[in-house]
């Protein structure tokens, strides 16, 4: 069996106030994302949503995910100390969208002070009644 990724503790200050930076949200076709790269791409094991345990594909292999920190122009007006920082957790669709975007930019990957946009463009094609049909994204990196 695969061995789980390391863990990746917050920072001391997320640790201490207790805070730590939003998950980028798609809540709607249309809804965009777009900042520039604060912080080295990192990757990590996916957990899940709702009990937090780590993720596996049916053969023991870790499902994966790109952790892409940006600095965006969003703020949540119930939080007053929110800078705009959002997380986006680069998986899936999302993961072949930013690909082919940074290949169309002509990159070799996302870097810090790179501008990545994402917009939740349609829904794909559903396969199973009990979940929501998956979001597909389009990705523009500069």
């Amino acid at each position: 069996m695969t061995t789980p990724q390391q863990y990746q503790a917050p920072s001391a200050d997320d640790f201490l106030m207790g805070g730590g930076v939003p998950s980028a949200k798609f809540p709607a076709i249309g809804a965009t994302v777009s900042g520039r790269i604060t912080e080295r791409p990192t990757v990590e094991q996916q957990r899940d949503y709702t009990t937090g345990e780590l993720k596996f594909w049916d053969d023991g292999k870790p499902q994966m995910q790109l952790v892409v920190t940006l600095a965006t122009n969003e703020r949540d007006p119930e939080n007053p100390e929110d800078d705009g920082t959002r997380r986006l957790y680069v998986k899936g669709q999302m993961k072949n969208a930013v690909a082919s975007a940074v290949r169309s930019a002509g990159a070799r990957g996302l870097e810090v002070g790179g501008t990545l946009t994402v917009t939740y463009a349609r829904d794909g094609q559903k396969t199973n009644p009990k979940f929501n049909a998956p979001k597909n994204f389009d990705a523009r990196y500069v």
